[in-house]
């Protein structure tokens, strides 16, 4: 109760947030999102469609755990993940917050949960990472973000939802489910997770064990 009560207060805190400083009543804001889902980077600093594109690694990492775990939960996942590519941790959190900790997964995986599953989709949202950062890291303008941070509202919440995203990661009972799934008990391997952001979360669908299944047969037997 204690982790979903502190999910709880950063779900407030930032719609609390992002109300207060209106980013839909900028003029600038819809521009810079058009811009950004049509893919017209060029005249953006190179850091914003990069923060941008990692936010959707984000919702694939968190997906990579929240579809075999929806299997077992009272409500359907597809929501949540469709919504926290829109909005981040304003649509994420409500799924992390109303699950029931379950560590059991029963049934076969469909073909979206095998893709999910697969240790090769770790490994191409981690060369993605690794792309992007070094996109950001080689053509971006750290004193202009900065400024931008400070003065665009829409670039100053996505900072801030990624943020978020790399926090609730080890707070919320998914990772830990996930892991007891897979029958991994060392506590090294979440902390060596937990610490490590972003990349700590990719480093482990790279290297997790593949999901059990259950057939018909041993499910009732």
């Amino acid at each position: 109760m204690a982790r979903k009560a502190v999910l709880l207060l950063i779900w407030l805190g930032f719609v609390a947030y992002t109300l207060w400083l209106s980013p839909v009543d900028q003029p600038n804001t819809w521009a810079l999102g058009s811009k950004l889902l049509t893919l017209q980077w060029g005249n953006l600093n190179a850091i914003i469609p990069a923060i941008f594109c990692l936010m959707g690694i984000w919702s694939m990492i968190y997906a990579c755990l929240m579809f075999a775990d929806g299997r077992m939960q009272n409500f359907r996942v597809w929501p949540y993940f469709i919504g926290s590519n829109f909005t981040g941790v304003i649509c994420l959190l409500p799924y992390l917050i109303f699950r029931q900790s379950n560590q059991e997964f029963y049934g076969a995986k469909d073909k979206w949960l095998e893709i999910l599953d697969r240790r090769s989709t770790g490994v191409y949202l981690l060369i993605s990472t690794t792309v992007i950062l070094a996109y950001a890291a080689l053509a971006g303008n750290w004193e202009d973000y900065v400024q931008q941070f400070q003065t665009r509202h829409f670039v100053h919440l996505i900072s801030i939802d990624f943020c978020l995203m790399c926090l609730i990661f080890p707070i919320t009972s998914l990772f830990d489910d996930d892991m007891a799934r897979r029958g991994l008990k060392d506590t090294r391997i979440f902390w060596a997770v937990a610490l490590l952001p972003l990349f700590g979360p990719l480093l482990y669908l790279c290297l997790r064990p593949p999901l059990p299944e259950t057939t018909a047969q041993e499910l009732f037997a």
